[in-house]
C-alpha cells in the first residue's frame, strides 16, 4: 500500500488538453506550458490544412471536409499521446471537434443531416479508442477579446469570420463545458489577462495547473 501510494505521488500526467474558441490563446499557452514544465506539445494542423481558407470563404461547400480532416487529425494525436512516455499538452480536443464545431456546422445549415450522421458514425467509432485528457484547461474568452486576439495574430483566412459564428461557436463551449464529466477542469477567464506580454498572469495560470496536477496525484 506504502509503493502504491509513493507511485501516485510521484506519478506524472500524460495528457494535459487546452480548449477554447478561435482566437482565445490555446496555441499561445500551449507554447508556454510546455516550456515551462518540458512538454511536449501537439498543435492543431492549421498551416498545412487544405481546407481551411476554402472553409472560411465557403462555409457550407467546405464544412464536411474540414471537420473530417480534423478528427482524423485528432485521433492520430490520440494515437501518438498513447503511444508516448512524455507528459503531452494538446492544443484542443477531439471532443471539440464534434461537440463544438461539427455540432455547430449542422445546427447553422452548413452539414446536411445525411453528411452529419456520417461524421458522427466516424467519431464514435473513434471515441471507443479515447481517453480523456488527465486535465482540460478551458479558456474562456468573450467576443471582444476572441476578435483582438484574431486581429492581432494576422492570419489572413482568418478575417473572413463572421462575429455570429464566433458566437455560437461561445455557446456550444459554455454548454460542453457546464456538462463535461470525463475528467479534471480547469477553467482560465482570460477576458482580463495577457499571458504573453504579463508575467503574472501566466504565474498565476502555471499556480493554478499545480493545485490540479497536485491533487490529481496525491488523490490517486
Amino acid at each position: 500500500m506504502e509503493f502504491a501510494a509513493k507511485e501516485r505521488m510521484t506519478s506524472k500526467p500524460k495528457h494535459i488538453a487546452i480548449s477554447g474558441n478561435i482566437g482565445s490563446g490555446k496555441t499561445t499557452l500551449a507554447e508556454k506550458l510546455s516550456r515551462h514544465y518540458g512538454w511536449m506539445p501537439l498543435f492543431e494542423s492549421v498551416d498545412n490544412n487544405p481546407y481551411l481558407k476554402d472553409f472560411y470563404e465557403d462555409m457550407t461547400r467546405w464544412a464536411f471536409h474540414l471537420q473530417i480532416f480534423f478528427l482524423n487529425s485528432r485521433f492520430n494525436q490520440v494515437h501518438q499521446i498513447r503511444g508516448s512516455e512524455k507528459t503531452i499538452v494538446q492544443d484542443r480536443t477531439i471532443y471539440e471537434d464534434a461537440y463544438i464545431f461539427a455540432a455547430n456546422l449542422h445546427k447553422s445549415g452548413h452539414i446536411s443531416d445525411r453528411d452529419y450522421q456520417s461524421y458522427l458514425d466516424i467519431f464514435h467509432s473513434m471515441i471507443n479508442f479515447v481517453q480523456a485528457p488527465d486535465l482540460l484547461i478551458y479558456l474562456k474568452a468573450d467576443i471582444p477579446k476572441l476578435v483582438q486576439q484574431i486581429q492581432k495574430r494576422g492570419r489572413d483566412f482568418e478575417f473572413a469570420i463572421r462575429l455570429e459564428y464566433l458566437k455560437t461557436l461561445n455557446e456550444h463551449y459554455t454548454e460542453w463545458i457546464g456538462n463535461y464529466d470525463k475528467g479534471k477542469l480547469l477553467i482560465v477567464d482570460v477576458n482580463n489577462m495577457d499571458f504573453v506580454e504579463n508575467v503574472e498572469d501566466f504565474s498565476k495560470i502555471v499556480g493554478r495547473v499545480d493545485l490540479e496536477l497536485n491533487s490529481l496525484f496525491s488523490n490517486g
